[in-house]
């Protein structure tokens, strides 16, 4: 942790129940997550930094439509979710536990252990079978992204993929395979994510569905320009279905154009501070999208994840507020969802 790091802050960051709702794994299988290397974020990292737990995503890049692509996308996501479940062992002297519960999330960080929740990125994964989403969610999976650069057979992303022959659009915001994937999301007990989405999709998905959407890694419109980003009556969206947004560090995403050097905390908690002003402290969290491109020059990995408690406390936001903050607004989504199953 940062030494200009007060005791007390520090004392707070390490008494709250921290989720960090968006994390890539390397694919193919890089470094072990128990070893203290070139991995944004690992077990050692979660240890040092105070974060108790992490959404850790399959991701699954865009390709051209065709069957044998969304197979072998699905095969991918499979494997990575196999993968992720594998880190809940003791290895390193840090125990790790994959939890698939706002309760088990919970208990994890009571009993001491690192918090594992497995998650898809990119609903091209599906394609157009949604028994897959099923499948998904037998593994663990707890949110589907539905899209991520580029439209897939589920809905139009809000960065079309001009090298795939993408359209600015072309459903017109979700298909009607993707209203029906929203519906089985909503059975099978998994959030539906809108990050990645077009405006239409995003819309659209907070019409369908029966349980609040979240945006797992975004920023704000009205703060830097960015397709990646939500204007203020998606905000506006996002609090009328009590949905949330997990503010992200991508360095682009918090001040335009912005190398992550270019970039801190403190403009992190800026968009933070905006989305709290305009949608109240009930609807926002916190994100990295480390491994997947996230990271500014105070917040490098996960080791460093005090320092945004530290800003947060800095300006003012007291022990209730970055608990909700740091992972207490996206598990009661968590227990919405979980409820509304079946």
């Amino acid at each position: 942790m940062n030494d200009a790091i007060s005791p007390d802050s520090a004392a707070l960051h390490q008494s709250l129940v921290t989720l960090d709702t968006h994390i890539d794994i390397p694919w193919p299988p890089g470094p072990s997550p128990f070893e203290d290397g070139p991995r944004k974020v690992d077990m050692l990292k979660m240890v040092r930094g105070g974060l108790s737990a992490g959404c850790f995503v399959a991701y699954v890049p865009q390709a051209s439509r065709t069957v044998a692509n969304e197979d072998a996308a699905y095969a991918r996501a499979i494997a990575m979710l196999d993968h992720i479940n594998a880190m809940g062992r003791t290895e390193a002297g840090v125990t790790a536990r994959v939890t698939q519960t706002a309760n088990e999330i919970e208990a994890a960080k009571r009993d001491g252990v690192r918090a594992i929740v497995p998650c898809v990125e990119n609903g091209f994964a599906v394609g157009t079978d949604l028994s897959r989403i099923a499948q998904f969610r037998a593994r663990g999976a707890r949110y589907l992204t539905l899209t991520h650069n580029g439209h897939n057979a589920l809905a139009d992303s809000c960065n079309p993929r001009r090298d795939l022959g993408d359209r600015e659009a072309e459903h017109g915001g979700l298909s009607p395979v993707g209203r029906a994937a929203v519906a089985e999301l909503n059975r099978v007990g998994m959030i539906v994510d809108v990050a990645h989405t077009s405006r239409d999709t995003m819309q659209q998905a907070a019409e369908v569905s029966r349980t609040p959407i979240v945006s797992t890694h975004s920023c704000i419109t009205a703060l830097c320009d960015h397709p990646r980003n939500m204007a203020d009556w998606q905000l506006d969206i996002i609090k009328a279905v009590k949905g949330v947004i997990q503010i992200t560090a991508v360095s682009a995403f918090l001040r335009p154009h912005a190398k992550p050097e270019e970039a801190g905390v403190a403009d992190f908690a800026d968009h933070v501070d905006y989305a709290v002003k305009r949608i109240g402290i009930d609807h926002v969290g916190i994100s990295s999208d480390f491994d997947g491109g996230g990271w500014i020059r105070d917040w490098r990995d996960a080791g460093d994840s005090a320092n945004v408690t530290a800003e947060m406390v800095r300006r003012g936001y007291d022990r209730g507020a970055l608990a909700k903050l740091w992972g207490g607004n996206f598990l009661r989504v968590m227990r919405v969802v979980e409820e509304a199953a079946g």
